[in-house]
């Protein structure tokens, strides 16, 4: 079995806008302040961009797109970034895809000059929350202000 983990191309937008779709539905992530209806999700290539200090990442597996995971700007601030859409298709859960995108992404936002790491995820998602409190991620009491997605009901943050 081949993993790769690479940035996004534009060839694999529709991917991953399906997997992110489909995941997102499973969870009941559906519909306004949850990110899968997030407009960005229709063309992630274009959104996530180096120039913005942003990457989206992708994981496949012999070939074929299996999920997903992106760093980006909370807010436009140049200490605090979003991991953001963490979505990995049912069949490629537990090769540890989740836990490789996650690290790459930190890796990613530390040498963009981050200090810290903020997420937002949905209680029904048990086995991302073990994976970022492994990561080091620790519970907030609230969402951080400027939050986009008011339908998420767990908040983290991470000193990276």
């Amino acid at each position: 079995m081949e993993i790769k983990i690479t940035p996004i191309t534009p060839s694999q937008d529709d991917a991953i806008c399906k997997i992110i779709q489909s995941v997102g539905a499973e969870f009941g992530a559906i519909g306004e302040g949850f990110g899968p209806s997030d407009a960005e999700v229709e063309a992630m290539s274009k959104h996530y961009t180096l120039s913005e200090k942003s990457c989206y990442f992708v994981a496949s597996v012999d070939g074929k797109v299996m999920g997903g995971c992106g760093i980006a700007p909370f807010n436009q601030s140049e200490q605090l970034c979003e991991l953001k859409k963490l979505f990995l298709l049912p069949e490629s859960r537990g090769l540890g895809l989740g836990k490789k995108l996650s690290e790459h992404c930190l890796a990613f936002a530390k040498q963009q000059g981050f200090e810290q790491c903020y997420l937002d995820t949905l209680t029904s998602m048990t086995s991302a929350i073990k994976l970022y409190e492994h990561l080091g991620f620790e519970h907030l009491d609230k969402p951080m202000d400027g939050t986009e997605h008011n339908g998420c009901d767990v908040w983290m943050l991470k000193s990276l």
